[in-house]
């Protein structure tokens, strides 16, 4: 159902985004593609957002010469984009980063481990089309440690973003750091691009690869090749 409610309060002539924008541009606050912007909204503007998304996608798919008044199919295309990249496609960067606590790390344990695979959704920034892989996360922990979950719940939000991969795979090292302070973290992606399988050179085999290391499986190479022995071990159990 199309909506008829206004993107600006009474009184407000200037479009929410705007509002916005303007918001972050005077307090110096970025708002690139991969950028979360949560806590510089107000209420309600959320939803004002979603409606003013919904009448621009309705302007795009007219100037895509299609009838979206009379093609039962598209009548109601722009609500629904406009739900999907506010709400899920797109949420880290619109919502708030998912409620995780710390706990002590009691019995100071010090032994690595790795959590993988998660699966991982994004959307190529350059042409807003889908990256989807995995992701594996090695810790060596320090002096407190996250529930196995909520590190799918982090990647989940940080990959929910326009992104390109090398970048969201520091975004999610830093978030994860932040959380719970690990003396070592390694991360490994893998993920299939869409704007190289469904447009461009069309390559529906090829994926990249990318990791990074810090602390501890930075500095000592035996623990770096334990990560990736493990996650080699992991994908073959998949395989089984």
């Amino acid at each position: 159902m199309t909506s008829t409610l206004p993107s600006s309060l009474p009184g407000q002539l200037t479009p929410v985004s705007r509002r916005i924008r303007e918001r972050l541009e005077t307090a110096g606050v970025p708002f690139l593609a991969n950028d979360n912007i949560a806590e510089h909204l107000l209420d309600g503007e959320m939803e004002q957002l979603e409606i003013e998304v919904a009448g621009k996608v309705r302007e795009l798919l007219r100037s895509l010469v299609i009838d979206i008044e009379n093609d039962h199919n598209t009548e109601e295309t722009a609500e629904r984009v406009a739900r999907m990249y506010l709400h899920e496609v797109f949420k880290g960067r619109y919502h708030q980063q998912p409620k995780i606590a710390s706990f002590p790390n009691v019995k100071q344990l010090d032994e690595i481990y790795t959590v993988g695979p998660i699966t991982v959704r994004s959307a190529c920034s350059h042409h807003l089309v889908p990256i989807l892989g995995n992701c594996w996360i090695g810790i060596k922990p320090g002096e407190r440690v996250i529930g196995l979950s909520k590190f799918s719940r982090v990647a989940d939000w940080v990959f929910s973003r326009p992104h390109i991969q090398e970048e969201a795979v520091m975004i999610l090292a830093d978030e994860i750091e932040r959380l719970c302070q690990p003396q070592g973290l390694a991360i490994l992606v893998k993920a299939q691009h869409y704007c190289m399988k469904w447009r461009g050179v069309k390559e529906p085999q090829t994926s990249m690869v990318n990791s990074v290391v810090r602390g501890d499986f930075r500095h000592d190479p035996s623990l770096k090749a334990e990560f990736f022995e493990l996650v080699k071990q992991q994908e073959s159990l998949l395989g089984h």
